[in-house]
């Protein structure tokens, strides 16, 4: 394939080496570090805080003008290398093809009619780029003497693309070469549109993400220069912000967890030519073949010849998918805003509540999800509602009367009211706090969609504002079902209906195959996590979007870890980090979500 002969890159211009000194360099990122590193702001001063660090950023960046790694020719000239590295080293390649589908990106053009359920794609472990391969690579010596890199898998993956990058005779130089040359993540969003996100459920993460990102890439560009164990590596002469923003966003679009070489435990991974798949709505699957070491992906759904081949990510949010993939899905069915509740310490009723929703396995505060669809609450949010609004009388009847234990099962399910008084209460609530939520926006839905009108958007204005009126359209949605559902039952109050009763024969209803309705709250998938965990879906594995770890330092200004890496148990399934795909457009997880930040207080 003539690897040599296509690495060649290019450093433009001498500008990065006669604009700043490295002693002038290194200020600035010690500067940017510690700033990074400070003590979380306090409420409503996250955006200055943002503002400043940006500064620093864009000083450093303006004295690394030129420096920044570039492949010559296009990325579109890279795919039939691609194609034949794939081939050549096992993978499947005769079904389908690379083709630019305009707004989604790139993505799999089949090349022959492809069945459902059909084998068609699959990737063998040598091909894939993992913690394990960073390890026997040059940032092998500086991995086994560096905690953060050996917690966080991530951040290995993405120094590991660098350096490989950075190698002319690198294995994996033509999926690199494949890769975009710049991503649509809010990482390269200009500051105005950043600012289109303030006031929304995203802004927090959003933030934090810039503000993690610089504080890693200051960290180790100190490092690099510094370590005796970095003096090999080719990041030493050239490592620019601009280059681990790339990196860190190659990675945080495409890496999944696959199973190490003994199925024993998973391991971050970069999945060349399956990550080219674009996202639908559907059903996760790509799975991991032990037996055959490999990746393997079978058909969604049927499709023809020419007909763009897709996989699904997983059941992420449109905030997800814009933060972490840099994409606004229109039609997605797992959309969803955040709702932070619980039941005040100070409540007089707070211990009869806490013990009724501990048997239900629901914690007393809790972040919750409102849905794009109907109904908006899932039955966990439904059970914690009604006991929210339970009186002193019906939470004793769940937890001394008769058949109480029985009685729980039901609280998630929405055929058996604790009263009707109590349903007029939760879904007053619902109404009532769906609605202040909307009017914390500073622009309404009808002035959003008027901006999307607008012929000249950038894309990244754009995805900003698409995401924006998701969530308000879904508060919308959660407000007026809520009005509904109140009126619904108010109605059954005044006309005296009886209230069905659980029976011992129900157990069949309970167990129905519809999880949101049906299912006893005790038995089901909890949805939710505890305050403080912040929206954590219980996936397979671990995916794009869900290894934006941060730093903190101690005392002495080393760097420490803030949170560690989570692994997800022992299933093989796959979700696309994701990647190219810019999603169909139109002809894109503290106090700015405006989610209670304390419990709630009903006392009075």
């Amino acid at each position: 394939m003539g690897k040599k002969s296509r690495v060649k890159t290019q450093k433009s211009g001498s500008a990065a080496t006669t604009v700043a000194s490295p002693k002038e360099m290194m200020n600035l990122i010690s500067e940017l570090l510690q700033k990074c590193s400070s003590p979380a702001p306090s409420s409503g001063k996250e955006w200055e805080e943002y503002i400043q660090i940006r500064g620093l950023v864009e000083k450093i960046r303006k004295k690394q003008k030129g420096l920044t790694t570039v492949f010559e020719g296009s990325r579109e000239d890279s795919f039939p290398d691609l194609m034949s590295w794939a081939q050549e080293n096992g993978a499947s390649c005769d079904g389908f093809t690379v083709t630019n589908f305009g707004t989604e990106g790139y993505g799999l053009r089949a090349t022959r009619d492809i069945k459902a359920e059909e084998l068609f794609l699959w990737v063998p472990r040598k091909m894939l780029m993992t913690v394990e391969s960073a390890q026997n690579s040059i940032l092998g010596p500086i991995y086994s003497q560096d905690r953060i890199l050996q917690a966080m898998g991530n951040v290995t993956l993405a120094l590991h693309l660098l350096c490989e990058r950075a190698d002319p005779a690198s294995f994996w130089l033509p999926y690199i070469r494949s890769l975009p040359q710049e991503y649509d993540t809010p990482l390269y969003y200009q500051q105005e549109d950043v600012q289109l996100l303030l006031c929304t459920q995203a802004v927090q993460d959003v933030l934090n993400q810039y503000k993690n990102t610089a504080r890693q890439y200051a960290y180790f560009y100190k490092l690099v220069q510094t370590h005796p164990a970095a003096s090999k590596l080719p990041l030493k002469d050239g490592f620019s912000f601009d280059d681990y923003r790339w990196a860190v966003s190659s990675v945080m679009t495409r890496q999944n967890q696959i199973p190490t070489v003994d199925g024993s435990r998973v391991t971050l991974a970069l999945i060349p030519l399956w990550d080219m798949c674009n996202h639908t709505n559907g059903l996760i699957t790509t799975g991991y073949n032990l037996e055959d070491d490999r990746c393997e992906c079978v058909a969604l759904q049927d499709y023809k010849e020419n007909e763009q081949v897709y996989i699904f990510y997983g059941t992420r949010s449109n905030a997800e998918f814009v933060i972490h993939n840099g994409f606004f899905f229109q039609d997605n069915a797992h959309d969803r805003v955040k709702i932070k509740l619980g039941v005040s310490k100070s409540e007089r009723l707070y211990a009869m509540k806490a013990e009724v929703l501990a048997r239900a396995g629901i914690p007393a505060s809790c972040v919750f999800a409102l849905h794009c669809n109907d109904p908006p609450i899932s039955a966990q949010l439904l059970a914690f509602l009604r006991v929210f609004c339970m009186t002193e009388e019906e939470l004793k009847d769940y937890l001394l009367g008769e058949r109480a234990i029985n009685k729980i099962f039901t609280l998630g399910n929405s055929e058996f009211p604790v009263s009707w008084e109590n349903e007029i209460k939760l879904w007053t609530f619902l109404e009532t706090r769906a609605a202040l939520l909307l009017k914390t926006y500073k622009t309404t839905s009808e002035e959003d969609r008027s901006i999307l009108e607008k012929p000249d958007l950038s894309l990244h204005t754009r995805l900003a504002v698409q995401l924006r009126l998701a969530e308000k359209q879904i508060l919308e949605n959660a407000s007026a079902s809520g009005r509904a559902k109140r009126l619904q039952f108010q109605e059954k109050l005044n006309e005296g209906a009886p209230l069905p009763q659980f029976e011992e024969s129900d157990i069949a209803l309970l167990e129905n195959n519809d999880p949101d309705a049906k299912l006893p709250v005790i038995l089901h998938k909890l949805e939710e996590v505890e305050e403080g965990q912040g929206m954590e879906e219980e996936e397979p594995l671990l995916n794009g979007g869900k290894g934006d770890y941060g730093m903190g330092t101690e005392p002495n200004g080393e760097a420490v870890l803030e949170k560690t890496q989570k692994t997800l148990g022992d299933s093989v399934l796959i979700q696309n980090g994701s990647l190219d795909q810019k999603g169909p457009q139109e002809p894109e997880n503290p106090s700015a979500n405006r989610t209670e930040e304390q419990p709630i207080d009903t006392s009075a």
